[in-house]
C-alpha cells in the first residue's frame, strides 16, 4: 500500500486562496477536487491519503471532515487551528462533535513566514499543543529555515506530542544550501517525537530544471538523522504541479528511497503514516 501523508484541495467559487498569487502561481489558481487528485494518481499505486489544512479559516476543517467521512480516499484530516489563540480548543471541541470527527488526525497552524519567527515557541502555543496531544492529536510544522529554532524549542517543550515536520522545512535546493537547515535538522531530528515529510521538494528546486540528484544530499541527510523508520511520503499536489507532475514527484520519491529495505519502504510508503497519524485503513 503507498499513502499520501500530505495533499490539498481547494475550491475558489468557496473561497479564495489568497496565498496563490502572481503569474508563478497561476497555474494553480483553478479548482481541486478529489476526483482531480484520483485522476492524477492513476498507475501511482497510491491508496489512501491526509488532506492537508490550506486556508486560515476556521470553515474549512469542517468541510474537510464531512468529506473525509463521505470518500473512502481519504484516511485523516489535518485541520487549523489559530493555535496561539485563547479560543482554540473552544474550536477544536466543535471540530470534535461534528459529522467525520473520526478522521481529524492532526493540527496545523502556519509558522512559515509569519512575522515572528519564534511563534511556535511562544508560552500559549506550547500550552495549546501539549493539550493537542491530550487529546491523541498530532501537530504538523509548517516551516522554513528561519522558524525552525522555535520548532525545536516547542517539540522540546512537548515530549508528548507527535509532530510532523512538513516539506523537509524547505531547504534553498535550487541553489543547493545546506546550512544552517543542516545543523536545525540535525538538532530537530534528536528529538524523538518527530517525523519528516520527504514532500514539498520540487518547489523548492529550480521549478523547470530540477534532476534527482538536486535532492540527494538533503534525503541522506534526513535518512542519517531521522532513519527510514521516521520519514513518510507526501505529494504536496496541487502545489507541487507547479513544477512536476504526481507521477514524477512518486518517481523521485523512489528514486531517492531505493537503496531502502523492503521493511523501510513500507514504512516510508504507508507504516509511517498509519503509526504516526493513527490511521484506520
Amino acid at each position: 500500500m503507498k499513502i499520501d501523508a500530505h495533499h490539498h484541495i481547494w475550491d475558489l467559487s468557496v473561497r479564495d486562496q489568497d496565498w496563490i498569487v502572481g503569474e508563478a502561481m497561476k497555474p494553480i489558481r483553478r479548482n481541486f477536487s478529489m476526483q482531480d487528485l484520483r485522476v492524477a494518481v492513476a498507475d501511482t499505486g497510491i491508496e489512501k491519503t491526509v488532506l492537508v489544512q490550506t486556508v486560515t479559516t476556521y470553515a474549512e476543517t469542517p468541510e474537510f471532515l464531512a468529506l473525509a467521512d463521505s470518500d473512502s480516499m481519504i484516511a485523516g484530516v489535518v485541520g487549523w487551528l489559530d493555535i496561539d489563540s485563547l479560543t482554540a480548543h473552544d474550536h477544536l471541541g466543535s471540530y470534535l462533535d461534528l459529522p467525520g470527527a473520526e478522521y481529524l488526525v492532526g493540527i496545523r497552524d502556519i509558522a512559515q513566514g509569519h512575522a515572528d519567527p519564534d511563534y511556535l515557541a511562544r508560552p500559549n502555543v506550547i500550552k495549546n499543543v501539549k493539550t493537542l496531544g491530550e487529546k491523541g492529536l498530532t501537530y504538523d510544522l509548517l516551516t522554513k529555515t528561519r522558524e525552525l529554532p522555535a520548532a525545536i524549542e516547542l517539540v522540546k517543550n512537548a515530549p508528548d506530542v507527535q509532530f510532523i515536520l512538513d516539506h523537509i522545512s524547505k531547504p534553498f535546493i535550487e541553489t543547493g544550501e545546506m546550512e544552517p537547515w543542516r545543523e536545525l535538522i540535525v538538532k530537530l531530528a534528536s528529538l524523538p517525537n518527530v517525523v519528516c515529510k520527504i514532500s514539498g521538494m520540487v518547489t523548492e528546486a529550480n521549478w523547470s530544471n530540477w534532476k534527482t540528484d538536486d535532492f540527494r544530499p538533503y534525503v541522506d541527510l534526513l535518512l542519517e538523522v531521522f532513519g527510514a523508520k521516521r520519514l513518510l511520503f507526501g505529494s504536496d499536489w496541487p502545489v507541487c504541479t507547479l513544477a512536476g507532475s504526481y507521477g514524477q514527484v512518486i518517481d523521485l520519491a523512489e528514486a531517492l528511497t531505493s537503496s531502502f529495505s523492503t521493511s523501510e519502504k513500507e514504512d516510508f510508503w504507508s507504516a509511517t503514516a498509519i503509526r504516526t497519524y493513527g490511521l484506520t485503513i
